[in-house]
């Protein structure tokens, strides 16, 4: 019984982990905890409602997904990016999400390109009502990067792009790429990319994937230089 009991607790802990862990990155993600924040766990325990264990190991998991670096005598912040750091990560993408653009045209079944575009109607819809200034997309299915990502069924690109990067990479989508006069864009060169694909056009696919995401990167670029 007493085994029993501890069983319980450890998985009522993990259930409570699981939900703070995914609250926490998405406050991150979002902007509602900015980047550079300190990261106070007494203040988190109280705003959660939940105590120290739980969200010790939320916060472990957070460190896991490079969103939270912890220094000696510094605590837990969450983590800010150089100039050079955040434009490398866009290098990485343009490389590996091209590859797997490639992959998806050759892999993806097609009920699941059928899906894909299906959701960029949505998104069509949502950027229109917006007055073609915001491309906010939520994470995992219902984020195109994610969908062809996970359409090239490539477990290591899957665990690079969508678990190393993926939410390090959406928190400065986030900042930087959902409000912007790349809107339109963006939705555009998402459509041709889910074209080549949809024709199984590998080739094409991997091209117009790479020129997105470095169309992308561009504007960052010129962003950073005005603020700077």
């Amino acid at each position: 019984m007493a085994s029993t009991t501890a069983e319980l607790l450890d998985e009522e802990a993990s259930t409570i982990a699981d939900r703070i862990f995914g609250q926490v990155r998405q406050a991150i993600v979002e902007g509602e905890i900015p980047a550079g924040s300190k990261i106070s766990e007494p203040a988190l325990a109280a705003r959660y409602g939940i105590s120290r264990g739980p969200l010790r190991e939320a916060m472990r998991r957070l460190e896991s997904t490079n969103l939270v670096e912890r220094r000696p005598n510094l605590g837990a912040r969450v983590i800010t990016l150089s100039n050079d750091e955040l434009l490398e990560i866009y290098v990485i993408r343009e490389a590996l999400e091209g590859m797997a653009a490639r992959i998806a045209a050759e892999r993806m079944p097609d009920a699941a390109i059928a899906d894909l575009k299906n959701l960029l109607e949505r998104h069509r819809r949502e950027v229109a009502r917006a007055d073609w200034q915001t491309y906010f997309q939520q994470e995992g299915d219902l984020d195109f990067h994610f969908r062809i990502v996970q359409g090239s069924g490539n477990r290591r690109l899957i665990d690079i792009l969508c678990n190393d990067l993926y939410h390090l990479a959406r928190m400065y989508r986030c900042q930087f790429g959902m409000k912007s006069d790349r809107a339109a864009d963006a939705l555009k060169e998402h459509e041709l990319v889910a074209d080549a694909i949809a024709e199984r056009d590998g080739e094409l696919a991997e091209w117009l994937m790479r020129r997105h995401i470095r169309a992308s990167r561009r504007a960052i670029e010129r962003r950073l230089a005005v603020e700077g």
